[in-house]
């Protein structure tokens, strides 16, 4: 398994950089990740992202669609578009510690 050091810790990764460990996973992990995405910054809107994500993937053991990200979490897709530009769900879900969306290629 491929390994990372992301934050001065070195972390279990896919080919594609997400994290398999989600128990690695931390908010200096995250900025890096985030920065690597092309974000300079989070924002408090993009944090209640990431929450929502890690809390709807630690009850249901998969993550929300874009979808449920805006019926159950009160996010408007909009929104997710202008957060995470470019692949929202995929970029959301990395930064998040979690595992790469099954929807995306």
């Amino acid at each position: 398994m491929p390994t990372k050091t992301i934050a001065g810790v070195t972390v279990d990764v896919t080919e594609e950089g997400y994290l398999t460990n989600r128990a690695q996973w931390t908010k200096d992990i995250a900025l890096e990740i985030a920065h690597e995405e092309g974000l300079n910054e989070l924002s408090p809107d993009h944090w209640k992202v990431i929450e929502f994500l890690q809390k709807d993937y630690a009850e249901r053991g998969a993550l929300p669609s874009i979808r449920r990200i805006n019926a159950v979490g009160g996010i408007p897709t909009k929104d997710l578009y202008s957060l995470f530009p470019g692949g929202p769900l995929k970029k959301a879900a990395r930064i998040a510690g979690l595992p790469k969306p099954t929807s995306c290629v």
